[in-house]
Parts: C-alpha cells; sequence; structure tokens
C-alpha cells in the first residue's frame, strides 16, 4: 500500500481552484471537520431509531433495494447497510441538502444532483468485524457499474462519504486506487474481479479521517473497504454515502424492481 500521505483540506462556501484541481488529478478529496460533533449524534441516533423500526416490521426492502442486516459483537440483530436513510431521517435529509454538500457540484458537470430518491439513495453503512458479522469488508468495486447494469451511459457522479467513527487502519479503512476516475472502459470492468478480490494493490492508498470528515470520490474510481484487524466494538466503522449524479431522472418508489447488482451483495461479507 502507498505511503503517500495526501492533502486534507478545509471546505468553505465554495472549493478552491486547488482543491477541484486536487480532485480531478486524483478522483477524491478529504474536507476535515465537516460535520459537528451534534450532527453527528443527532443522525446516529435517528438511524438507531430507524434501525429499531425496521427491525420491529421486519421490513426487508426499501424501494426495490434490499436492507442488508447482520448480529454485532453482542449478539444483537442489527442493520449493516440502511438504503434510502434520507427518507427516514429529518436530520439526515437536512445534511444531504445543505450547502456543504451542494457547494460539490462544482467537481461535476452542469445539471447534477443530489440522488435521495435515485439509485440507493443516501446509504449508511455500518461495519462491524464478529463471527457472525454481515459486513466486515468490501472487495474491489467502482460505484459506475450500477450504471451498465441500469443499461445507462457510464457518467461521471460523485460519492460523498460522511464518516461517524474515527476510521484508519485499525478499522480497516477505505482503500482508493488515485487516478482510476481516467481509467478506460475495459479496465473498469475487468482490471478487478467486482467484490470477491480483497487483496491489497500496491497503489492503494488509505483514506485516514475522523468523526466529522467527508471524503468524496468519484463513482468511477476503484475502491475497496479493509477488515478490520479489531473485533467487535473496537472494529465499528459507520459511513454515510450521498449520491451527486447526472443524467436522466430516475426516481424509485415502492414498485422498484432489485437491481440486478444487488445479487453481488451476497459476496459482501
Amino acid at each position: 500500500m502507498s505511503k503517500v500521505q495526501y492533502p486534507k483540506f478545509t471546505l468553505g462556501q465554495k472549493l478552491t481552484e486547488e482543491q477541484i484541481s486536487f480532485f480531478d488529478k486524483n478522483g477524491f478529496i478529504h474536507f476535515q471537520g465537516v460535520a459537528s460533533p451534534e450532527e453527528i449524534r443527532a443522525i446516529l441516533n435517528s438511524t438507531e431509531a430507524i434501525q429499531e423500526k425496521w427491525i420491529c416490521d421486519d421490513l426487508k426492502i426499501v424501494n426495490g433495494v434490499p436492507i442488508k442486516f447482520g448480529v454485532d459483537e453482542n449478539g444483537k440483530k442489527i442493520v449493516h447497510r440502511f438504503p434510502f436513510t434520507s427518507q427516514f431521517s429529518e436530520p439526515v435529509h437536512n445534511f444531504v441538502n445543505s450547502d456543504r454538500v451542494k457547494c460539490l457540484t462544482v467537481l461535476l458537470p452542469p445539471g447534477s444532483r443530489i440522488a435521495e430518491n435515485e439509485k440507493d439513495g443516501v446509504v449508511f453503512n455500518h461495519y462491524v468485524n464478529t463471527p457472525t458479522s454481515n459486513f466486515r469488508q468490501m472487495g474491489w468495486h467502482t460505484d459506475s457499474m450500477r450504471d451498465i447494469f441500469y443499461g445507462k451511459k457510464v457518467l461521471p457522479m460523485l460519492n460523498v462519504g460522511l464518516y461517524f467513527d474515527d476510521s484508519s487502519s485499525d478499522k480497516g479503512g477505505l482503500r482508493i486506487i488515485p487516478g482510476t476516475h481516467k481509467q478506460n472502459m475495459f479496465s473498469m470492468l475487468f482490471k478487478k474481479a467486482y467484490f470477491m478480490n480483497n487483496d491489497e494493490d500496491k497503489h492503494e492508498m488509505l483514506v485516514d479521517a475522523k468523526a466529522g470528515d467527508m471524503v468524496v470520490h468519484d463513482g468511477r474510481i476503484w475502491h475497496r473497504v479493509a477488515m478490520s484487524p479489531k473485533y467487535g466494538a473496537a472494529s465499528r466503522r459507520r459511513v454515510m454515502y450521498t449520491p451527486v449524479i447526472l443524467g436522466k431522472y430516475m426516481p424509485k418508489s415502492d414498485d422498484s424492481a432489485t437491481p440486478f447488482y444487488h445479487h453481488f451483495q451476497k459476496l459482501v461479507k
């Protein structure tokens, strides 16, 4: 893994030329201290309420997208992956529609939008390393593969990650291969075995984030989440992803079919 330390930035009312240039070259950018501790607590409290209700109601799918369940270190059933979170949480909805997210649209061509009710919506991920967990790591993938399964042209997109726990190598951590957002279609399809390949890449870079940080990556970049070397609560890693997309408006509803690519989620353990 690359030992090179990348620069971390402060998010202002608008992005600077330096920040835009860094993202264009590398396909990701890291902003420190974007969300306050109060916002972090409010969002976490809301997701715990959502989790309790979904489990109580035995809800399995939201707008055609499966909910991923598992068991935590105490043997309690939990939600590992919450789709369309902002539709159930006012604090999440407020954050993803704040100027802190809206100002990122400058990284895409004109016409981009926050996709609260498209694709999988705003996704809240809860990783924990236990023998019974169903979400300990995620193999190499690009987010743009979804467009191919939808029969759409691959367009630039952003995934805006907000961190709720400090996340470094002790939590496994996000690993990115900088610059791969500019790869050709063949490399995007075949460079790695989607989700099945968890091997370290000599060009990968560890994203070392603190709670409240925001890390934005281009959907076409290769990335993975490594498994934490720790177990139980010490391995907990919670990140919320907001998609910013281009193209035809394609909202989801209760009648939406489950996209084919979600069958690959079974490979994510």
